[in-house]
Formats: C-alpha cells, structure tokens, sequence
C-alpha cells in the first residue's frame, strides 16, 4: 500500500491530559513544548534525567515515578512514546490504538500516528515542517525558514509593520553584519526610516528595499542645533509622520552611543521607543584580534573608558590616577588620537612603562588589523602606523595571552 502524506494540524492543548512515557533525552527535548502549550503532563517513568527531574520539581510536569502500567492513558488526548524497550513503546502504542489516542514514537515513527515536525517560532508565527520521515531535512527546511522570517529576508506580510509607528534604537554591532542581533535585523528590514551612525554595520543597509529612506546622521542638517538634537528632531519628526523608524547605531546604544539622550528626547515628544541592545566593541573587537579581556591568572576584571577627552582636559571625567592602579584589563575607546597623552598619564600615575597594548582598527571586519605596543611606545606606534579610527585600545597583560598559550 502506498504510504499516504500526513494530515497537518496543530493540537490546542492547554488543559487537557498529554502522557509522556519515558523521562530520557527525547522528554527533555520535547516537553517544554507541551508545557508551553498548556498541557496538564503527566510523565511515567521510574526515572529522568536532571532536567525532567526540575520541571517535575517546579510543579510544571507531573511526575509518577513508574514503569508504564495498562490504563495510563485514560483519558488522555496526546502521547508521547518515549521508553528505550520496544516491548513496551509497543504496549502503550496498541493502548493508544485502542483509545484513539495520537501517539508520537520516538523509537519507530512507522509505528505512530502521529509524527512530530520541526518546529520554529518568529514574532508569533509557528513553523512546522515535515518532510515525511526525514527528521534531519525537515529540520534543516525549518531553520531556513525561521531564520528568513527573523533577518526579514522572507517577507511574512502580517510583521512587517508590528511596531509602527515608532522609533527603534538598535545596536548594531561592532561592524561585521552578521553580528546585529536577530531582533535588531528582523526590526530593520521592517522599517520606512533608517538614520544611521558612520560606525554601524554599513552593508546592512544594502539589504534594505528600494522604499526604505535612508539618512546618514553625520548629514543631517543641524543650522543652529546641535548635532545630536537635529537627530532626535529627525527621529521624531519621522515617527509622528507615522513612519517605523529605526536608530542604527554601531555597538550598542547605551556604551558612549548617546542612545538615553534619544530614548529621553523620544518620551518628552510621546514617541513610543523599542531598544534593541548590541554587542559592544569594548570585548567584541578585542575577542576578534585573539584578546581576552579577563584570563584566569592574568585579569579578574575589566574596565571600559572613553578616551574621546584628554586626561588633563578639564571636561574629562574619568579618574586616571586610579585607572592606573588597577592590575585589570583596560579597554579605552574613541581614544586613537589621545592614546599617546592617555599612555603617558598612566605611567605617571603608576602603571608600568612596558605593560603591554594592542590597537584593533575596524575590528569584525573585512579590514581589521592589529598594531601591537607598550605603554612607552604607543603613542608613537598609532603615528608611524597610521592607525585610524574606529579602534579599540587594549591595555593589560591579556594582549600576550593568546601568543604565550
């Protein structure tokens, strides 16, 4: 006879008796699942693995501490057939049979009657695939399609417009595109709007469709304000005109991203605000070039700072001194052409003269390069080497890590 294609369906589950008969690797896989769904599950099995053991602990599952007994499956809509004893899978099957109940094997899915998919999930849309009994390729076509729905490369008409109008502040990362969040990528392809920084993920930007408007915020045109207010200006200008508007910054917004200042401008206009964090380049960069920022035995901590303003500069509000009599890993950013006044002040303040750095330009991408000095050198090392920013600053005893061991 020839084998006829399963009839898809989803089980609405929430209340009523599901059994699952076996606590191994297969139940702790698929019960967070029933319990999302609202199952009353009851498991049989005289024993589980930690994992099943939480969940019956917890009060999510019920836990009856037992082999499998004819009668379990009264009154039950849903089984889970999940023993390594065949004799048994096939006692509980043939009582389900009988009670015409849905069965899932896990040991032999010929013998079910039903078969569980590969199942995703996207901003409320559930992906289930089947690919008959092919459990591999089934699941490979579930993350191909789960991953387009959340990168927006596969357009899915009911999200593309969940959050508008408003205004997003994403990071995005210290550079390469494939290091935006999956919430951040998913929220750009979503939007009408794009102001984005000069240190975002640039060819992020390439992907979107034709319709998308998109502003570069160093040139946006600020007459008698100041940079930063003509941006939050532009933010909401474009979110009250009813457009999804997304803020794309690089790193993340609250790391010296200025992202609170929008967020605050933003809530004084009434502009609802999404923020989306993103990895910040002060240990993405430093990762990237073979740099821990703490090792056992070398750093137990790490302390980010901006060098944007000089040490003796009467702005600066960072306490150098004490920096300097820190034994941690120090990452300074925004600090290329400050290093050498930075490096000196650290010295002055105590921090020996030969302690180790690496300067990571553009780090994450295509043109990362590293520059490797000391405190004494730096600062003539960045000159004769043209570093140029973005890079990230390393100082510490972490950056001989990776080449000693």
């Amino acid at each position: 006879m020839a084998e006829h294609p399963a009839y898809p369906v989803g089980l609405r589950l929430a209340g009523r008796r599901v059994v699952v008969v076996g606590g191994g690797q297969v139940a702790q896989r698929r019960l967070p699942a029933l319990v999302a769904a609202g199952a009353d599950v009851v498991l049989i099995s005289p024993s589980a693995t930690p994992s099943v053991d939480a969940m019956a602990e917890t009060g999510e599952i019920r836990w009856e501490r037992r082999r499998y007994q004819e009668g379990d499956l009264a009154e039950a809509w849903y089984v889970l057939i999940a023993t390594q004893n065949r004799d048994v899978n096939d006692l509980v099957s043939a009582e389900a049979e009988r009670n015409r109940v849905w069965a899932v094997r896990a040991d032999d899915a010929s013998a079910a009657t039903a078969w569980t998919p590969a199942t995703g999930r996207s901003e409320g849309v559930t992906v289930a695939v089947l690919t008959g009994n092919d459990p591999r390729r089934s699941a490979a076509v579930r993350d191909a399609i789960v991953e387009g729905l959340r990168e927006g490369s596969l357009d899915a008409p009911a999200q593309r417009r969940p959050h508008a109008p408003g205004v997003a502040l994403v990071g995005g990362g210290p550079g390469d595109p494939d290091l935006i969040t999956v919430r951040g990528r998913r929220l750009l392809a979503q939007a009408d709007v794009v102001i984005a920084d000069r240190l975002g993920p640039r060819d992020l930007l390439d992907e979107l469709p034709p319709h998308v408007e998109v502003i570069d915020a160093a040139k946006i045109p600020y007459g008698r304000f100041m940079a930063q207010e003509a941006i939050n200006n532009a933010l909401i200008e474009h979110a009250k005109a009813g457009k999804a508007v997304v803020r794309l910054k690089g790193g993340d917004p609250y790391v010296f991203g200025r992202g609170m200042e929008e967020l605050q401008a933003l809530a004084e206009a009434g502009i609802p605000c999404t923020v989306v964090p993103g990895i910040s380049s002060s240990i993405s960069v430093p990762s990237a070039a073979g740099i821990p920022v703490t090792h056992r035995g070398v750093a137990h901590e790490f302390t980010v700072v901006s060098g944007h303003v000089a040490p003796e500069d009467p702005r600066s509000l960072v306490d150098w001194e004490s920096l300097a009599k820190l034994k941690g890993t120090l990452v300074v950013l925004m600090g290329v052409d400050k290093i050498g006044v930075i490096a000196e002040a650290l010295v002055r303040h105590g921090r020996p003269a030969d302690t180790p750095v690496a300067v990571v330009q553009e780090g994450t991408t295509a043109a990362q390069r590293r520059v490797d000095a000391t405190l004494a050198t730096v600062g003539e090392t960045v000159r004769a080497e043209e570093v140029r920013p973005p890079a990230v600053i390393v100082i510490g005893d972490v950056v001989k890590v990776h080449a000693t061991g």
